[in-house]
């Protein structure tokens, strides 16, 4: 070996011996989820047909757990992996302790009446208290607490007026929230061809103090005939358990594309069409969705050159103002991925817009409209 090839030899082994110590130093953050499985110990939860709730939601939640642990780069952190009573109010700080990137609660539902189908909720204030009597069934766990009066300061989940402003900490997730609540539940709709009660909003204390994107799932209802046992059965758990675990697969994919707020984009367009390829469809019949970015007095060629490099930019004129919308699609899933993306490509106020025979209408009635 001549000098100068010795030499270059110990500058890679020196080098590379210095990145490797850089790459131990610096490792890659995993993907943190916080699984709560709702009620546990002195709380039951519902007793539809005799079933326990806090045993089925434990564990399917442990079976998610599993799932999700198989990947490496994942962290799964359980509020509860056993039959214990935890304080409602302690459930969401614990994923702000371990700086979760999403918080998924799995519960199972209730009615006096044969009701059935899966639902997925995002924090939020249903102004018609449609969705409170949900809520409120899984918020009266305070009552079994030590000392309530004092930890909720007066919160009474019998009250909507006790919700004004609950929502809060809760809204600069909410996009997100909704995303991932949606990947959940067409999974299982779609996948275990179960009832669909939808994406909806309500004021779950547990969800309300998270500081990520956090959502709580509603497994079924143990008091329908024919759901109750299924939910409880060792299929339906299994079932149920590998379909939540997609959705979050699923989103973990997705929120891959957006953007750091150090980081250039460098995503294309090529692969955000894989992502929107492999994504389950939310489709709503004779609604078209489109991410607007911008509004302007003036006139542009929607080329991507003026455009931060995107293709199918089209404009139409509204109220005097030229608008310019990017994608084109009645799949709510999808136009959600291509958000993600324009925001990543320099839009970040981009947003959501529908359309119903060309004219545009209120996308929060859309939404609202498939719920009913």
């Amino acid at each position: 070996m001549t000098t100068k090839t010795f030499f270059t030899f110990v500058l890679i082994s020196i080098s590379f011996y210095t990145l490797s110590v850089q790459a131990a130093e610096k490792p890659t953050k995993p993907f943190v989820i916080v699984l709560d499985a709702g009620h546990g110990g002195k709380d039951p939860g519902n007793r539809g047909n005799g079933f326990y709730e806090k045993d089925i939601v434990l564990d399917v939640t442990l079976q998610v757990g599993k799932i999700l642990e198989a990947h490496k780069d994942i962290k799964v952190v359980y509020t509860r992996k056993t039959d214990v009573f935890i304080d409602l109010y302690r459930r969401g700080p614990i994923a702000n302790e371990v700086d979760a990137d999403i918080f998924v609660s799995i519960h199972c539902d209730s009615h006096n009446s044969q009701a059935h189908g899966v639902g997925t909720f995002v924090m939020g204030i249903d102004k018609s208290n449609k969705n409170f009597e949900t809520a409120k069934k899984e918020n009266e766990v305070i009552f079994l607490e030590d000392n309530y009066q004092e930890k909720y300061a007066g919160f009474d989940p019998n009250s909507p007026e006790s919700f004004i402003g609950f929502s809060l900490m809760q809204e600069e997730y909410l996009d997100q929230s909704i995303m991932l609540a949606g990947l959940i539940q067409n999974d299982i709709v779609n996948n275990l061809k179960r009832k669909d009660r939808s994406v909806r909003s309500a004021p779950f204390w547990v969800l309300h103090s998270s500081y990520m994107p956090s959502v709580l799932v509603e497994l079924g209802f143990l008091t329908n005939n024919s759901e109750g046992p299924y939910v409880n059965s060792k299929k339906g758990r299994s079932e149920l358990a590998r379909e939540i675990a997609n959705g979050i697969l699923s989103y973990k994919n997705l929120i891959a594309l957006a953007p750091e707020t150090t980081k250039v984009p460098v995503i294309t367009e090529k692969e955000v069409t894989k992502v929107i390829e492999t994504t389950k469809e939310d489709i709503y019949k004779d609604v078209t969705f489109k991410v607007q970015l911008a509004a302007s007095n003036k006139k542009m060629d929607p080329k991507p050159y003026n455009f931060k490099g995107l293709n199918e930019v089209n404009r139409h004129k509204e109220d005097g103002l030229f608008k310019y919308y990017y994608g084109e699609t009645s799949d709510y899933n999808k136009i959600q991925v291509m958000k993600t993306y324009v925001q990543q490509k320099g839009y970040p106020t981009a947003y959501i817009v529908a359309f119903k025979k060309g004219k545009k209408v209120n996308l929060p009635e859309v939404l609202k409209s498939k719920a009913n």
